[in-house]
């Protein structure tokens, strides 16, 4: 099993990502976005080889009301809500009881956020090419919420970038993404940390570490 694991760790899955984004590198309009928290070692690979700002955009799934494992909608940072239409007509979920799930949900997408970002203000991604990024996808479920949530803040164009991905989830998400990059797509796929040699969880402290790095990058780079 192990000749078939591609990737050391997930640092080494971003460095094998940026030949694939070349050209996003050393543009003024790019931002990277990660899906905290194994994305962010990805991303930050990612965003220092193109000479791009990276932040997280945080997506907390909306669980149906006594089976919250059930998905009727995501939220994600910027405060966007996405909801599953025809869940919630086919299940009658109320209003109420859909707001009462969203303010749980948003209080701890923000008690995230404030862990990971600080006092940095949420990047603006209006008119910008987003590259948004995950250690890999398995039923891909989160980063289609990311990147339907995504759409509301009007970016330019979404690029998916995952070091892994099942064949199915990589194509799935073409529907709603602008441009997916999926370096591996191996047939016999079971998991995403099947495909690492290490593959430890990322820390809240890791995520924040490596945020506050890229921000006095950027900082510095403008200087």
């Amino acid at each position: 099993m192990v000749a078939e694991r591609r990737f050391a760790d997930r640092r080494d899955a971003g460095r094998q990502l940026v030949a694939r984004l070349a050209p996003y590198a050393h543009r003024d309009d790019v931002t990277v976005l990660a899906l905290p928290r194994g994305g962010v070692p990805v991303g930050a690979e990612i965003a220092r080889a193109l000479e791009a700002p990276l932040d997280v955009l945080v997506v907390r799934k909306l669980g149906l009301p006594g089976q919250p494992e059930y998905a009727m909608g995501a939220i994600a940072s910027g405060d966007v809500r996405v909801l599953n239409t025809q869940v919630l007509q086919q299940l009658a979920i109320s209003y109420s009881a859909i707001e009462i799930v969203t303010r749980a949900e948003v209080r701890e997408l923000h008690r995230r956020e404030k862990l990971y970002r600080g006092n940095r203000p949420a990047p603006a991604v209006e008119g910008r090419q987003v590259i948004l990024v995950d250690d890999g996808m398995a039923t891909g479920a989160s980063m289609r919420a990311g990147v339907q949530a995504l759409r509301e803040m009007r970016p330019a164009k979404i690029v998916v970038a995952v070091p892994v991905s099942s064949p199915e989830t990589c194509h799935l998400i073409t529907q709603d993404a602008d441009e997916v990059l999926c370096a591996h797509t191996p047939e016999r796929f079971r998991s995403v940390g099947q495909w690492y040699e290490r593959f430890e969880q990322t820390t809240d402290e890791e995520v924040r570490r490596l945020l506050a790095a890229a921000s006095e990058r950027v900082a510095t780079a403008k200087v």
